[in-house]
């Protein structure tokens, strides 16, 4: 059974794991990335920000990952961030990502966002192909000022 709700506060741990064993995993632990970024173990603190947002997924009572949208500083007021987007390899393949991301962006719509936006990593091939899918197209540098500077690909969706 697949669950996909909001964070907890209990959820902070597991999902620092899994965020770091997954750009582990794809040999993307480098600086500049998520993976040394100390909000990574407070994304329940980070996430009551207004025009936040982030899901958990629980596939049979598991966390196996999750995903969501910050107004990043430096983005257009019309602008959110699609972050922290990981997932067990159990739980990839199914869908889950899609439904994931397809939360997140209603999420955004309903914040009143025109589009979003991300940062990631050729390394991350596998999520690449779902974003592209989903309508995002690729952009030739950075927006915002998220401070990920490992982070070479950038991606931009209309809402």
């Amino acid at each position: 059974m697949i669950v996909i709700r909001r964070i907890q506060p209990s959820d902070n741990e597991i999902l620092a794991v899994i965020i770091r064993n997954t750009l582990k995993e794809f040999g993307a632990n480098h600086p500049g990335t998520v993976y040394f970024d100390d909000a990574t173990d407070h994304l329940y603190e980070v996430f009551r920000a207004d025009r936040s947002r982030y899901f958990v997924a629980e596939l049979d009572g598991r966390i196996v990952g999750g995903g969501g949208i910050f107004p990043t500083s430096g983005l257009p007021e019309d602008t959110c961030e699609l972050v922290k987007m990981y997932l067990l390899p159990e739980a990839r393949g199914i869908g889950l990502g899609r439904s994931i991301l397809e939360k997140c962006l209603e999420s955004a719509r309903d914040f009143g966002f025109g589009r979003i936006y991300l940062e990631t990593m050729p390394e991350l091939n596998l999520a690449l192909k779902t974003y592209e899918k989903m309508g995002f197209t690729y952009l030739c540098s950075q927006l915002g000022n998220s401070g990920h500077f490992g982070c070479d690909l950038h991606m931009i969706r209309d809402l």
